[in-house]
């Protein structure tokens, strides 16, 4: 397949997110490798996706996984090679398969060489100022700003002799220093690091926490109402992206938030997308980006500035007709002036997987697979969340098995348990994870034989055959146009026409009559009734 006669693919993509640590391990240590990926690419092209978005590779102690890159040009030894990932490519664009690579640039792990050489110059050093250094004279932090992953946002740095004692900023765990993107030398790095990859020939670039990078030039106190604490967790997320089961989800509200989504981070994606530019195939840019409104979040995807910013309002959404209908109008409403398309994700490696949001257990996989369904209908890409097409739920992770830098600082459970390995074969951990014998790094159920992917292709009951059909009738169904109607079919029912495809999703608990039409998809078994907790696609 020739991939640059694909202009703007990714305006319909289906993008299966790979947490390289637990998709497949191809040496036997128990963790997943780059190998391992490209030894289960045709599993994803029979699937029916069309891209990959692979999590860090990078060089990395690993203290966060990966989102603590110590060199942003080479694989980590415990992945694999760069001819490693050059295989991997190659198998992914023979499969016709795009590769989004994930990159981090809102800081830089504490081993990188420029923050060993900011430590070694000392303040007031050029070498500082490539990262968020300042001075305290009280004995406290510079300001009252707070981390993700809990408590402060700021570490001391002891002073040598004759030295000032200096603070640097971490808006994320104390390995993870922020670099000062209000020092040129930080964007002609990334620039750098872009156009590296470009050309071994990935296809764009998921773009970690694309709302940070710039802060308040002033470093200024979070503004804070009456009685309330520091928080720099945006608004719109999940709580502490350690946390977060639906009922800990915040609301969107307003507030301070001078950490994050400072206009001057816009100047550095229309730089990004003019690098993009110059390279065949339609490369493009994914925002993860927390932003407080539709609004905002479309600043990210204007023409000249990213091509896709995740839709989290999708994620966030109560199970009712009512939440799921607010999200689709609103977010129509904020991508028109801007003229970009949609995005849709219902689970990723930072929060709760859905079919437990959903309430777990048969409910929960009833709702989990409806939400899916209703969502590969709507116009635009859809993200799927490795393991979310074996209807994995939410692990309970040991306490001795907790990766997490969160855990260790808060003493929450984490986002351990939706990264899991994934259960690919046989009746007892690895489950052909790998060709190790023992348990991956983070230990497998022992009852997930009837999960696994040996086990659910040959069901054609299961949830993976359900992902198979709903993704094969999106490919059928591409030409059902870019616009939706919404339709009125009662207070728990979410519908809509898109062309002469309609999409009825029922969240009540209670039958209601199943409009006119053949069906093409369900999401459970229908007669002429569509039962709670279930979609279906009618044509």
């Amino acid at each position: 397949m020739d991939l640059n006669d694909q202009n703007e693919w990714w305006r319909h993509s289906v993008c299966y997110q790979v947490y390289v640590r637990s998709f497949a391990d191809a040496d036997g240590d128990g963790i997943g490798d780059l190998p391992g990926i490209t030894s289960r690419l045709p599993y994803l092209r029979e699937l029916g996706v069309d891209s990959l978005w692979i999590t860090p590779f990078y060089t990395s102690p690993q203290n966060d996984h990966g989102y603590d890159v110590a060199d942003y040009r080479d694989v980590d030894p415990l992945f694999g090679t760069l001819g490693d990932a050059d295989e991997l490519l190659a198998r992914a664009h023979d499969l016709g398969l795009r590769v989004i690579v994930d990159l981090v640039p809102n800081h830089t792990s504490d081993r990188h060489e420029w923050f060993q050489a900011a430590l070694a110059a000392g303040p007031g050093s050029k070498e500082r100022e490539r990262y968020v250094f300042r001075d305290s004279t009280d004995g406290n932090p510079p300001n009252n700003w707070q981390s993700v992953f809990g408590g402060p946002a700021w570490t001391r740095v002891e002073a040598g002799p004759g030295e000032r004692a200096q603070w640097y900023l971490h808006l994320f765990d104390s390995t993870q220093p922020d670099l000062n993107w209000r020092n040129p030398e930080v964007g002609d790095m990334f620039e750098d690091v872009l156009t590296f990859w470009l050309d071994r020939g990935v296809d764009g670039f998921r773009v970690d926490v694309a709302h940070g990078l710039f802060k308040v030039e002033d470093l200024r106190d979070q503004l804070l109402e009456e009685g309330a604490t520091p928080d720099s967790v945006p608004a719109n997320s999940t709580g502490s992206p350690a946390s977060s089961p639906a009922s800990s989800m915040v609301e969107r509200t307003m507030r301070d938030e001078p950490m994050w989504d400072q206009p001057e981070v816009h100047d550095v994606y229309r730089r990004w997308h003019d690098v993009l530019a110059k390279y065949d195939g339609d490369r493009i840019l994914v925002a993860e980006a927390w932003t407080q409104t539709p609004e905002s979040m479309a600043n990210f995807v204007r023409g000249d500035e990213m091509q896709q910013a995740f839709n989290f309002s999708w994620l966030l959404a109560d199970w009712s007709a009512e939440a799921f209908a607010e999200v689709i109008t609103g977010t129509f409403a904020a991508l028109e002036a801007v003229g970009a398309s949609p995005t849709w994700v219902l689970s990723n490696h930072d929060v709760v997987r859905h079919p437990t949001r959903y309430g777990g257990g048969a409910q929960g996989l009833a709702r989990a697979r409806a939400a899916t369904l209703t969502m590969l209908g709507l116009p635009g890409s859809s993200y799927l969340y490795e393991g979310e097409e074996l209807g994995l739920e939410q692990v309970d992770v040991a306490a001795e098995h907790r990766e997490d830098p969160s855990w260790f600082r808060t003493g929450e459970p984490g986002r351990d348990g939706c990264r899991v390995p994934l259960p690919w074969a046989g009746d007892h951990p690895p489950y052909g994870f790998g060709p190790g014998t023992g348990q991956p790094w983070i230990p497998q159920p022992t009852d997930w034989a009837p999960l696994t992917v040996e086990a659910q292709a040959a069901d054609p009951g299961s949830t993976l055959s359900f992902y198979k059909r709903a993704l094969a009738a999106r490919r059928d169904q591409a030409d059902t146009g870019e616009h939706i109607e919404m339709l009125e079919l009662g207070t728990d029912v979410l519908a809509f026409r898109r062309g002469p495809l309609t999409v009825v999703l029922n969240c009540g608990s209670e039958a209601v009559p199943l409009p006119a039409g053949e069906v093409v998809v369900a999401s459970g078994p229908v007669t002429d009734t569509l039962p709670g907790d279930t979609a279906v696609w009618l044509r």
